[in-house]
C-alpha cells in the first residue's frame, strides 16, 4: 500500500473480522479461520515504479523532446509566417496536444498497464489500439534509430582537426596528380561530405548500390547502447535520464550565448519571429502546426501510457501534463532562437562575402554580371530535418573558432535528444509485450534485447546508397497518418465506452481534483474533430499535390525533386495498413469469438483508500454536464456501454 500511494509503509494493524452475534472472547480460532477465508486479501502491486518524481518528469520531458524540437519547428516558424505561426502553434496544443497528453498519463497511471492492456480493458474491442500503437511505435524505432547513427559517425568525425565537411577532398587522377573533387566543387564541403562521403547517396532509390558499412557499424553500435540504456529497467535508469535529458539543455544554452554575439544573429532572430499575419488565413498552415504538436509530444505511441503505469496511484497527472507540455513547446522556441541565431551568422558571412566580390568586380571597372547579394534570400534557404542539422548547422560551426569543440557539443546534444526519445518508444513496445505475457518466461531483459536485435538486423537496409530515401519514406508515411488515426480513436474508447464521467470520476480520485469542463469537451468532441480535420486535410493535399523525396544529384550537386517509384508506394500503404489493420482486425475476431488479447484481471486501484486521502464524495452531474455529455439518471452516458463491470467497490464497502 506504501508503495503504491506513495506515502510510507503502513502502520495500522491487522484487524479480525468478528462474526455478528458473537463478542471478541467468544470467537473460536475456527470462525476466525473461517472469516479470514471468506475475505479475500488484497493483491500485491508488483509493477515496477520510478525511483522518483523527479526521474519520471526527466525521462517524460525527454520522451517528449526530440530532435523535431530542433530541426523541425525553426523551420516551420520560419516558413509559415514567423511569428504568427505561434497562433495556430498554440491553438493547437490547447486543442489537441495538451488534452491527449493529459488522457494519456490518466489512462495508464489509472488502469496502470501497458498501451495494449489498457486498452483491451477499457473495451476487449479496443485492444487493436494498443497494437496498433507497439507497431508503430517500432516501426518508428526502427528508422528513428539511423538519425542516432548517423550522429555517432560525426560526432566521431569531429575530434579530427581540421573537421572533414570544412574544406573539398582531393582526388588523385592515374597520372598522380591532385584536384579539387569536382563534386564537392559545385555543391559545398558540407553537402559533399553529407551525400557523398557519410550517405555514399545514390541518384535514386531504385538504385541501392553498394552496402555503406560505415552505417551498418553505426546501426549496430546505436542499437548496442539503446539496448544497453534500457536492460535495467526503469527501475535503474535514473541516472542515464538525468544525463540525456538534462545535457541537450546545457549545450542549448551554451549554443544560446554564443549564437547571440555572432554577427547577424539578431537579423536571424528577427526573420524567424517577424510576423506575417496574412499567413494565418491558410489551411495550410494551421495543418502543420497541429501536426508538429502531435507529434512533438510523442502522443499515440504508447510510450506515455507505459511511463504513467509506473507511477504511485495519487500522482498529480494533470500537473505532469501541464508542465511537459509547455516545456516542449518552451524548449522549441528556445530552439529557434538558438537556430536562427546562428543561420542569421552564416547567411551575413555569405552576404558579406557576396558584397566584397561585387565591390571589387566595380573597382576592376566590371560592371556586367554582377552577383545579386540578397541578405532575406539567404535567411530564406533553411532547410528542415537533416538537412538543417548535418548541412546548414555544420558550414555554420566551420565558421567558428575552435570549431571541432563545438562540432562535438553539437552532435552530443543530437544523440542524447535521440536517444532519450527512442527509450519511450521502444518501452510502449516492451510493456505492451509484457503485459499481454506473449513469452512468459522470458524476462523483460529478454524481451528488449530480442526487440533491439530484430530492429538492429532490419535496420540494415538504411545502410546502402538508397538508405537516406528509404529512411524517408517511412518517417513521411509510418507514423504521421497512423498516429492521428490511433489518437482518434483513444478519444473515442475514453469518451464513448469507458465514459467521460467515469474517467473524470477516475481522475478526481487520483490527483484530489476534477477536472474541468474544458478538458472534458476536448475529450469529447474538439481533439476527435481536429484530428479528423487534419488527418482529411493531409489525404487531401496528398492526392492533389503528391509525394516525391530529394534525390542527389551528383552533377548538379544538389537534389532533384523525384517522384516515389509505384512500388514505394506500395511499401507506404503496407506500413500504415500492418499499424491500422489491428484496430478493427481485434473487434471482428472478438465479434466471432476469436481472443486475439487474453482476457486479464484488472490491476488493484486502492479506490477507498484514495477517496480518504482526498476526502472525495460522490460528483453530482451539473445540468450543464448532463446536455453536454449524455448523462443518464443511472451514471451512464450516451453512446457509453461499459465492458467490464462497475467501478471495484472496496472491500469494507461490500461487507458493509
Amino acid at each position: 500500500m506504501g508503495r503504491i500511494l506513495d506515502l510510507g509503509p503502513s502502520s495500522a494493524p491487522p484487524t479480525t473480522r468478528v462474526p455478528p452475534g458473537k463478542l471478541p472472547s467468544q470467537t473460536s480460532v475456527i470462525d476466525t479461520v473461517v472469516e479470514e477465508a471468506v475475505v479475500p486479501e488484497r493483491p500485491e502491486d508488483e509493477r515496477e515504479s520510478w525511483d522518483s518524481k523527479w526521474t519520471f518528469l526527466l525521462a517524460t520531458i525527454g520522451y517528449a523532446v526530440g530532435l523535431g524540437n530542433v530541426w523541425r519547428f525553426p523551420y516551420l516558424a520560419q516558413k509559415n509566417g514567423g511569428g504568427a505561426f505561434l497562433v495556430p502553434y498554440f491553438v493547437m496544443l490547447l486543442l489537441q496536444g495538451i488534452p491527449i497528453f493529459y488522457l494519456e498519463l490518466a489512462i495508464g497511471q489509472r488502469l496502470r498497464k501497458g498501451a495494449i492492456g489498457v486498452w483491451h480493458e477499457v473495451s476487449a474491442y479496443l485492444g487493436g489500439i494498443g497494437i496498433s500503437s507497439a507497431f508503430v511505435s517500432y516501426i518508428v524505432a526502427l528508422y528513428y534509430n539511423t538519425i542516432i547513427a548517423w550522429c555517432l559517425i560525426y560526432l566521431l568525425h569531429s575530434f579530427e582537426s581540421p573537421l572533414p565537411w570544412a574544406e573539398c577532398p582531393k582526388r588523385l587522377y592515374k597520372n598522380f596528380t591532385y584536384d579539387i573533387e569536382p563534386e564537392c566543387v559545385v555543391s559545398s564541403p558540407t553537402k559533399y561530405y553529407w551525400y557523398r562521403e557519410t550517405l555514399r547517396a545514390s541518384p535514386s532509390v531504385d538504385e541501392p548500390e553498394a552496402i555503406n558499412y560505415n552505417v551498418a557499424i553505426a546501426l549496430i553500435t546505436a542499437w548496442f547502447l539503446v539496448y544497453m540504456c534500457m536492460v535495467q529497467g526503469i527501475t535503474e535508469s535514473s541516472k542515464i535520464v538525468y544525463v540525456t535529458a538534462i545535457f541537450p539543455y546545457v549545450v542549448l544554452i551554451i549554443f544560446f550565448f554564443r549564437g547571440i554575439t555572432l554577427k547577424g544573429a539578431a537579423d536571424g532572430v528577427m526573420h524567424l519571429f517577424t510576423p506575417r499575419w496574412e499567413s494565418i488565413l491558410e489551411p495550410v498552415v494551421w495543418l502543420e502546426a497541429g501536426t508538429q504538436i502531435f507529434f512533438s509530444l510523442g502522443l499515440a505511441f504508447g510510450g506515455l501510457i507505459a511511463f504513467s503505469s509506473y507511477n504511485p496511484a495519487n500522482n498529480n497527472c494533470y500537473r505532469d501534463a501541464l508542465v511537459v507540455s509547455f516545456t516542449n513547446c518552451s524548449t522549441s522556441m528556445f530552439a529557434g532562437v538558438v537556430v536562427f541565431s546562428v543561420i542569421g551568422f552564416k547567411a551575413t558571412s555569405i552576404f558579406d562575402s557576396c558584397v566584397s566580390e561585387r565591390d571589387a568586380l566595380i573597382a576592376a571597372n566590371k560592371t556586367t554580371d554582377l552577383p545579386v547579394c540578397d541578405l532575406q534570400k539567404e535567411l530564406e534557404n533553411s532547410a528542415s530535418g537533416t538537412g538543417l542539422a548535418f548541412i546548414i548547422f555544420t558550414e555554420a560551426i566551420n565558421q567558428f573558432p575552435a570549431a571541432q569543440f563545438w562540432a562535438v557539443l553539437f552532435f552530443m546534444m543530437l544523440f542524447t535528444l535521440g536517444i532519450d526519445s527512442q527509450f519511450g518508444t521502444l518501452e510502449g513496445v516492451t510493456t505492451s509485450l509484457v503485459d499481454m505475457k506473449l513469452f512468459p518466461n522470458l524476462p523483460k531483459e529478454v524481451i528488449t534485447g530480442a526487440l533491439c536485435l530484430s530492429c538492429s538486423v532490419l535496420s540494415m537496409c538504411f545502410a546502402n546508397g538508397a538508405g537516406s530515401y528509404i529512411f524517408q519514406l517511412m518517417d513521411s508515411f509510418a507514423g504521421n497518418y497512423t498516429l492521428l488515426i490511433i489518437a482518434f480513436f483513444e478519444c473515442i474508447g475514453v469518451s464513448y465506452i469507458y465514459g467521460i464521467k467515469r474517467f473524470a470520476d477516475d481522475i478526481e480520485l487520483m490527483t484530489g481534483s476534477r477536472p474541468n469542463l474544458y478538458w472534458m469537451l476536448c475529450w469529447k468532441y474538439i481533439s476527435p474533430i481536429a484530428m479528423m480535420t487534419i488527418l482529411v486535410a493531409s489525404f487531401i493535399e496528398l492526392a492533389s499535390e503528391g509525394s516525391s523525396y530529394p534525390g542527389w544529384n551528383a552533377l548538379t550537386g544538389n537534389t532533384d525533386k523525384l517522384e516515389w517509384p509505384h512500388w514505394c508506394i506500395v511499401v507506404a500503404i503496407l506500413l500504415v495498413g500492418v499499424s491500422i489493420i489491428w484496430i478493427p482486425g481485434v473487434a471482428i475476431c472478438r465479434l466471432c469469438g476469436i481472443n486475439v488479447i487474453e482476457d486479464s484481471e484488472p490491476a488493484w486501484f486502492p479506490t477507498a483508500e484514495l477517496r480518504d486521502v482526498h476526502g472525495i464524495v460522490p460528483h453530482e452531474p451539473t445540468d450543464i454536464e448532463i446536455s453536454l455529455f449524455c448523462i443518464r439518471p443511472d451514471g451512464a452516458e450516451g453512446l457509453c456501454c461499459p465492458t467490464y463491470g462497475p467501478r471495484e467497490q472496496p472491500l469494507d464497502e461490500e461487507e458493509e
